[in-house]
């Protein structure tokens, strides 16, 4: 049995794996601890039901929302969700980006105009995604 290709299937999905780590370090938020983030988690999914479900966004935000909302709920992960700590980084890393690219292409502001939640739940989201 020739196990070259099962030697590179273990080597790629180590790379990808060591790649989601690497820019989860890049895009680590600076003083935010878990707690304050899973409170605001429903605000941001209203936030992005809003997003996604509005024409007036633009129509690359609404399809790298909406694969963002696929990412999470596929059972299909790049590192499966039972390892302790690690499982959960690629949802994290992907909604992040995600988060990022948004703001990016509609603005602060417009994200503002939308927040669902509280004047400090939007300050920890500027927190996550950036100001600029």
């Amino acid at each position: 049995m020739d196990v070259g290709p099962v030697l590179a299937v273990i080597g790629g999905l180590a790379l990808l794996w060591a790649l989601v780590v690497g820019l989860l370090l890049l895009f680590q938020p600076r003083g935010v601890r878990l707690r304050e983030l899973v409170g605001v988690v429903p605000d941001v999914l209203r936030l992005l039901r809003s997003l996604i479900g509005d024409r007036s966004t633009p129509l690359d935000v609404r399809a790298v929302l909406g694969f963002l909302v696929l990412w999470i709920l596929s059972p299909i992960d790049l590192i499966p969700e039972f390892i302790p700590l690690l499982g959960p980084l690629d949802d994290a890393v992907v909604a992040a980006v995600a988060l990022r690219y948004t703001r990016r292409r509609m603005g602060l502001a417009e994200l503002r105009r939308r927040w669902p939640g509280t004047d400090d739940g939007f300050a920890l989201l500027v927190r996550l995604v950036g100001t600029g």
